[in-house]
């Protein structure tokens, strides 16, 4: 039976429930497992918050031993996925490469159904395969991952050869650990699919990647910056906005799908931003903010839109030393849904959700409409072309 109701984006369409996290979009809430993030970040760190999420257990403000372990001794890469990295183009964007990372990595020793071993393995080596690729494109050499820094100060670590100074690795903390769950987006949702047909965790993992390849998300943070260059100081903000705006163009990094009020990950990311970006930038940022929020209440003033988490994301992001490619691939690590991969594992049916087909009777040359008798298609004196995407069927 067809669904009584057409959901184009499934909102309000409920495909599971989950203890992993809550997002309250009428509140400004996010919970992960019972704990407020706003408790957790910044504080807590990084491999504690990835303890919490998949185990449960209350958060340490020490990173969780097991995680740190975990983490440690899957950080190595093999060295046939190194070879491959070594054989990409240096002109390609890092997320392109990132997925031929991930399809790397999946060397046929995945299995169904998915083991934590398997998650901590993708979460620990494919940063450090990406800042491999991204040394290699700039022609430096790759700088092997360090046993006693964490996960963010390697990432920071491998990218820039350089020890990265604790306010940075904090910052980094933060980011991760706020963009770390987020109930069932795009990403989480295309990895849930995978898994649901008894796939491997490196394949399902590369399906949620590939969400990120268009502009909705998750791509938002490096527009951010680029649209904070194109006004360049705050005294040019309200008029670059209006402009804008009088043309029907967006405003990056404001108005979230599922926040009707102010993202909690936003707010706690404009106070790390105030503790570690230049102040000039910061500066520009604030005013660009303001201007724009008051322009759109002028505007929209009932469309509720606030200020989202890619905003401050980039700025936050900037100051630790990140290139703009390599936002979109740091938000598409391979922590972010590890927890739901396991959980859906085991959870019977592959997904299958409903589509209502439309039918119409049409005619053409040897077809009869729908509900009439067929008649037989002349014999073709040549074999006729194959069109792309229309071969034999399975």
């Amino acid at each position: 039976m067809a669904p009584a109701h057409v959901s184009k984006g499934l909102d309000d369409v409920i495909i599971g429930q989950s203890e992993v996290s809550w997002v309250g979009g009428t509140t400004g809430d996010l919970v992960y497992r019972g704990f407020d993030v706003r408790s957790l970040v910044p504080g807590v760190p990084y491999e504690s918050i990835v303890h919490l999420l998949l185990y449960g257990d209350p958060p340490s403000l020490d990173p969780s031993p097991e995680v740190v372990l975990a983490l440690r001794a899957s950080r190595n890469p093999p060295a046939t996925a190194e070879r491959i990295v070594d054989a990409l183009p240096a002109h390609l964007p890092p997320l392109e490469a990132l997925r031929t990372i991930l399809s790397s990595l999946g060397d046929g020793s995945f299995g169904y159904p998915p083991t934590l071993a398997e998650g901590f393995r993708l979460i620990a080596q494919t940063p450090a395969l990406l800042a491999r690729f991204v040394r290699a494109a700039r022609g430096e050499v790759p700088v092997a991952p360090r046993a006693e820094l964490s996960h963010a100060a390697n990432y920071l670590w491998t990218l820039t050869g350089e020890e990265p100074t604790p306010i940075q690795v904090r910052a980094l903390e933060g980011y991760l650990c706020l963009l770390a769950d987020h109930g069932m987006n795009a990403s989480t949702f295309a990895l849930r699919i995978a898994i649901s047909t008894q796939s491997d965790l490196a394949s399902a993992a590369t399906a949620a990647l590939a969400t990120l390849k268009g502009p909705l998300h998750g791509g938002a943070p490096s527009r951010v910056s680029e649209m904070l260059d194109a006004i360049g100081t705050p005294d040019r903000a309200a008029d670059w906005v209006a402009e804008r705006l009088d043309r029907r163009e967006l405003l990056f990094g404001f108005g979230h799908r599922a926040y009707k009020t102010e993202d909690p990950r936003g707010l706690i990311l404009h106070r790390i931003a105030r503790s570690v970006a230049d102040p000039d930038r910061f500066a520009l940022a604030e005013a660009v903010e303001k201007a724009a929020l008051a322009a759109l209440r002028k505007s929209r003033p009932d469309a509720r839109l606030f200020t989202n988490v890619e905003y401050y994301s980039a700025v936050v992001l900037e100051a630790v030393g990140l290139p703009r490619e390599m936002f979109t691939p740091t938000f598409g690590r391979e922590d972010r849904g590890l927890d739901r991969a396991c959980a859906r594992a085991g959870g019977g049916q592959p997904a299958h959700p409903a589509g209502r087909g439309v039918r119409r009777a049409r005619e053409g040359p040897g077809v009869a409409p729908a509900g009439r008798d067929r008649v037989r298609r002349p014999t073709p004196t040549a074999a006729p072309s194959r069109s792309p995407c229309r071969g034999r069927r399975p």
